[in-house]
């Protein structure tokens, strides 16, 4: 691109992807402003946090492009009595994958905030035991 100005940095010309740690942080600025009703209930539910998922996990879903999946909840929903562990039962896990988020916020006019809180949400919306279409009903009528 040739121009005759003199060239200007802009305010990313040294800055870098964001890494899980940024990610981490947004996370965790999503969970500290749901509603204390909502958290209680999410227990011990994790959040845990990769660039992509695992091949066995894409696999396992039908999904042949890993940018194809944002997040992921792991474990039995609230409606499918996982109120309480049982022992030698691992707590329900939310996954965010950093690379598909990053592709996805690139394509699309939202903040990087905005989409971490969103897949967060919709994830811990599965371990309320909502499915994908009920999510969409919701969003919906949000949105009206």
């Amino acid at each position: 691109m040739g121009s005759s100005r003199p060239g200007r940095r802009t305010e990313w010309a040294d800055r870098f992807a964001p890494d899980l740690e940024v990610f981490e942080a947004l996370a965790s600025e999503t969970l500290a402003n749901l509603p204390h009703e909502i958290l209680a209930q999410c227990g011990h539910m994790q959040v845990s946090l990769a660039d992509y998922a695992e091949d066995a996990v894409l696999n396992a879903l039908g999904i042949e492009d890993p940018h194809d999946l944002l997040g992921l909840f792991e474990g039995a929903g609230l409606t499918e009595g996982a109120a309480e562990l049982v022992t030698g039962q691992m707590p329900n896990r939310i996954w965010l994958f950093r690379r598909p988020i990053l592709d996805y916020w690139a394509s699309n006019p939202e903040t990087l905030g905005e989409i971490v809180s969103h897949v967060l949400v919709h994830e811990i919306g599965h371990h309320f035991g909502l499915s994908d279409a009920d999510m969409d009903r919701i969003e919906a009528a949000a949105e009206v």
